[in-house]
């Protein structure tokens, strides 16, 4: 493996009961890029992801995080050497404040998470950092705001502060503009962006226009598989790419995907 690749995976499968979910994915996610995972609904993007952080355990193949094998270590331990991911329903608290979210987050990674029972006056040591967290994207002034009165755009920005928290190495973010209109799909590239400087991104994202914005290197995965990869020129310019954009069946595989999933 290239000392440059921080993410690296090797012949990656994932089989449930016969039908194969991803099917010898080879991927190598270069220092400081933002790289974009994209395919039609069915492809494998989402399994890809849940196999990178744990959430499912490859059937063969390796994946390797700073050239370190971590194809066997835990969701857990791996949140800890820097992967964080996010998700693509907001998974903030919704009955708590924004600046309630973020010390939460903080709280986890420091690993004081289980001082739910101290008073709150013993944690304002994590208030300064929260804020410079919601300065960062642009919720400073909602501080006190309760997050169920967010809107849509906002509650997916202060997700992405409490990501920032862990301090990730490695951001993993699953559709982080699905659902938006314009003005905060624009809001939130700017947020990626910004947030990206010293990291490296892999996201799964379906809004092509985020991705010729934001990406560095695009993999596409079709059936599973890696269709084809390099810039948005290249990818974009693929026969191969624009039929299976346009093709049909990819909502029975979808399906497919899902009821294996559940099953597992």
């Amino acid at each position: 493996m290239s000392d440059q690749y921080v993410l690296e995976t090797r012949n990656l499968v994932k089989e449930f009961k016969g039908f194969v979910a991803v099917n010898d994915v080879d991927l190598q996610i270069q220092q400081g890029h933002i790289h974009a995972l994209i395919g039609p609904n069915g492809a494998g993007k989402t399994t890809v992801f849940n196999l990178l952080t744990k959430f499912l355990i490859p059937t063969r193949g390796q994946i390797l995080f700073n050239g370190e094998d971590i194809t066997s270590t835990k969701s857990a331990q791996i949140a800890r050497k820097g992967v964080v991911r996010s998700f693509q329903i907001s998974a903030v608290f919704p009955h708590m404040t924004a600046l309630e979210n973020i010390r939460v987050a903080l709280q986890g990674f420091e690993g004081t998470s289980y001082s739910f029972w101290k008073s709150g006056a013993s944690l304002n040591r994590l208030n300064e950092r929260s804020m410079e967290l919601l300065e960062s994207v642009g919720l400073a002034e909602y501080a006190n705001t309760t997050t169920v009165e967010l809107a849509y755009g906002r509650k997916r920005a202060l997700e992405l502060a409490t990501t920032l928290a862990m301090e990730p190495k490695l951001m993993l973010l699953d559709e982080p503009t699905q659902g938006m209109g314009a003005e905060d799909v624009d809001r939130v590239v700017e947020l990626v962006r910004k947030a990206a400087k010293g990291r490296t991104v892999l996201m799964v994202e379906h809004n092509l226009s985020v991705v010729s914005k934001l990406c560095d290197r695009i993999t596409v995965l079709a059936q599973g598989a890696v269709l084809t990869e390099g810039d948005y020129e290249s990818v974009s310019a693929d026969p191969r790419v624009r039929e299976v954009y346009m093709g049909t069946g990819a909502s029975g595989e979808r399906g497919a995907v899902a009821e294996a999933e559940a099953s597992q």
